[in-house]
């Protein structure tokens, strides 16, 4: 996928103002305007026109864009960042006034709907029926897994965009104190009621909603509230069984192993996932039998020897 440069695309400077993005929007799109321009190429140009106005006249998606900076240029390879959103404040998901469908496969892995979907306000409208009510905002946290798993109080600085007095598109911090519910879940949403937009001649103020994504943990793999774990296992200890350590989120708990365990076979820990008051998760554990490589001629010679005396076929089942 190619990056877009949106700032060449309008022929501005990264630094334009507000007014600047609209005076540029407006002087091309009334020259590549399909209507106008006959040319074979005005059409396309007309659609990277708006789809780069739809970015820079909006301060929020503008300063989640800056944040990739100026070491991408126009057409090199790109893939977002996992969780690039994380800590930018929006007042919503979704497309503004520009028809969806003329968007760049860009611009959806950015802001298209999808990658939006948490954003979506489940109050939304609600705030109209009270005068002045500031709007509700949203924004993107990355939280561990143990952080869900035993709940926590954390302070956290999120960035809310603003256009300051010489009208260029600025971030100012918000740092606010959050509980993270224990038992939360990737994609659930903690709601912080008043912290949201500032309300109008005395209105009350928006609520922010957090949506919740996990850190990449090195070897915990979550599944809605279970999570999953490939324990390694000796060939031994895969035929005669065995009691081992096992780490949990929780802590290490002894795990026993019956004999004659294979590859792929899949044991629970009850209650080891991430749960709350109403509903509890398990982990699951997936043995992988690792094959100890000969390092000594004696563990070459004990290879032989298992050779010689197992009559083992592990491809009986194929048939040959």
């Amino acid at each position: 996928m190619e990056f877009k440069d949106y700032y060449t695309t309008l022929a501005i400077d990264r630094n334009a103002t507000q007014d600047e993005v609209k005076r540029a929007y407006r002087k091309l799109a009334r020259k590549y305007h399909p209507d106008v321009n006959k040319d074979a190429d005005a059409e396309r140009r007309f659609k990277e026109i708006g789809e780069a106005y739809e970015v820079l006249q909006d301060i929020e998606k503008r300063a989640a864009y800056d944040k990739f900076g100026k070491d991408w240029q126009a057409g090199q390879d790109f893939k977002p960042p996992p969780d690039w959103d994380n800590g930018f404040e929006f007042n919503g998901g979704g497309y503004t006034e520009t028809d969806a469908s003329q968007f760049s496969d860009f611009f959806e892995s950015l802001f298209g709907a999808q990658a939006s979907a948490g954003r979506q306000d489940p109050f939304a409208g609600q705030h109209t029926q009270y005068s002045g009510k500031g709007q509700n905002l949203h924004a993107k946290i990355v939280i561990r897994l143990e952080d869900s798993y035993l709940g926590s109080k954390q302070s956290l600085t999120l960035q809310r965009p603003a256009v300051n007095e010489s009208g260029h598109v600025i971030t100012r911090p918000h740092t606010l104190q959050v509980s993270i519910p224990k038992g939360i879940i990737d994609g659930q949403q903690i709601r912080l009621t008043g912290q949201g937009a500032q309300g109008m001649h005395g209105g009350q103020n928006g609520d922010l909603f957090l949506e919740v994504a996990f850190a990449e943990h090195p070897f915990f793999t979550p599944e809605k509230r279970d999570i999953m774990l490939t324990l390694p296992i000796s060939p031994w200890e895969a035929a005669l069984g065995a009691t081992i350590p096992v780490p949990t989120l929780g802590g290490t708990v002894e795990l026993k192993i019956p004999a004659n365990s294979q590859t792929g076979k899949k044991m629970r820990l009850k209650g080891r996932g991430l749960s709350s008051a109403k509903i509890s998760g398990d982990q699951y554990v997936t043995l992988a039998i690792m094959v100890p490589k000969p390092v000594t001629e004696k563990d070459t010679e004990l290879y032989r020897s298992m050779k010689k005396t197992m009559s083992f076929n592990p491809r009986s089942h194929l048939g040959v």
